[in-house]
């Protein structure tokens, strides 16, 4: 009689604990969360890691990938773009879930095109993407009040005509207003590193030249 696999298996391990972690691996056991401080270890507390695989799912060499999918590094991909118009001014948002402005754009769903997403949410944010170009910054964001470092883009969108500007309609819930702004004016309203960064796509869009940043400023 055949034993037919288990739908699901599950293994729980310490984060320190290596050999636990290096068999589960071999066994194309992938990590699927971290429990913060679940175990406890001596007279400390370590986090927990869950691993899971499921019935059919590759083991041994044949699970390299997905395994090492699971557990190397990622990183969060942000897709902004610098919005102008005819008078140099820039197009800020302001939000309903923080108080610092932020250029149009937002978080990049995974599997999806970083221009695309800076499309996808300008229409959801303003109603109306203006268009995306070249890729003017490339930043390194810091972490940041319990946010995880990150990469952003900062895309190039065509300079937006004044007659134009009605179309750009505030969503109302993310959304509340959005703002024209000179750039030397960024700083009242947004991040220093945020109105650095901004300020950075502006001088890389008078260059015709993508800059690489850390914290919104070229790196030395």
């Amino acid at each position: 009689m055949t034993t037919q696999e288990p739908r699901r298996q599950e293994e729980r391990v310490a984060a320190d604990d290596w050999p636990a972690r290096r068999d589960l691996h071999r066994r194309g056991f992938r990590l699927e969360g971290r429990l913060r401080q679940a175990r406890a270890s001596g007279d400390r507390f370590v986090d927990e890691l869950v691993y899971g695989r499921l019935a059919g799912e590759p083991a041994g060499r044949e699970a390299f990938t997905h395994v090492m999918n699971s557990v190397t590094p990622r990183k969060r991909l942000i897709a902004h773009a610098l919005v102008t118009d005819e008078a140099g001014r820039v197009l800020l948002c302001e939000t309903s879930f923080k108080a610092d402005f932020e250029l149009p754009g937002g978080i990049v769903e995974p599997g999806e095109s970083p221009r695309l997403a800076c499309e996808r949410e300008m229409v959801e944010e303003m109603g109306a993407s203006p268009g995306v170009g070249d890729v003017l910054v490339v930043d390194w964001l810091r972490p940041y009040k319990g946010w995880e470092d990150a990469i952003e883009l900062v895309f190039a969108s065509p300079v937006v005509a004044e007659a134009d500007k009605a179309r750009f309609v505030p969503d109302g819930v993310e959304i509340l207003a959005l703002h024209w702004l000179d750039p030397a004016d960024l700083d009242t309203v947004m991040t220093p590193f945020g109105a650095d960064r901004a300020r950075s796509a502006v001088a890389a869009l008078a260059s015709a030249r993508t800059t690489y940043t850390e914290g919104g400023l070229p790196v030395e």
